[in-house]
């Protein structure tokens, strides 16, 4: 997978200001407010900024944190995770690994089988429709 590098103008020019917000200064959307919170359409997500599939929306669960939430990525190597210190806190932040766009955090309290909670911003993904075959696994 090639790395995608624009500069801040590119992207503020392509994104919305949230997105722009969220996804190139690692801000968060209010918790209940995002598009895909409650959403339960099939499909991909995809990064918003650049396009790259993370997450499938059968991996997607309500895990009552207002934001969208999946117990898993699409492949592991879709996601690049860093360690997050922010906020007085350490966390692990979840980016897309095709451009660096920060998507949310990661938890280690989601369901089974991976026991992980993938905590992601809504203006981070764009859901794409998907056939039940062509979902990717």
């Amino acid at each position: 997978m090639s790395k995608i590098v624009k500069s801040d103008e590119q992207w503020r020019a392509e994104l919305s200001p949230q997105a722009f917000a969220v996804c190139r200064q690692g801000a968060t959307e209010r918790p209940f407010t995002g598009t895909y919170n409650d959403c339960k359409d099939p499909g991909l997500y995809c990064c918003v900024c650049c396009g790259a599939p993370l997450f499938d929306a059968e991996h997607k669960f309500e895990s009552g944190s207002g934001w969208p939430s999946f117990w898993r990525a699409i492949e592991e190597q879709r996601v690049k995770l860093l360690s997050d210190h922010s906020h007085g806190m350490v966390r692990t932040e979840v980016c897309c690994a095709a451009c660096d766009a920060h998507l949310g955090h990661v938890f280690n309290d989601g369901p089974r089988p991976t026991g992980l909670r993938y905590c992601i911003n809504s203006v981070a993904l764009d859901l794409k429709p998907t056939d039940t075959d062509a979902a990717g696994d």
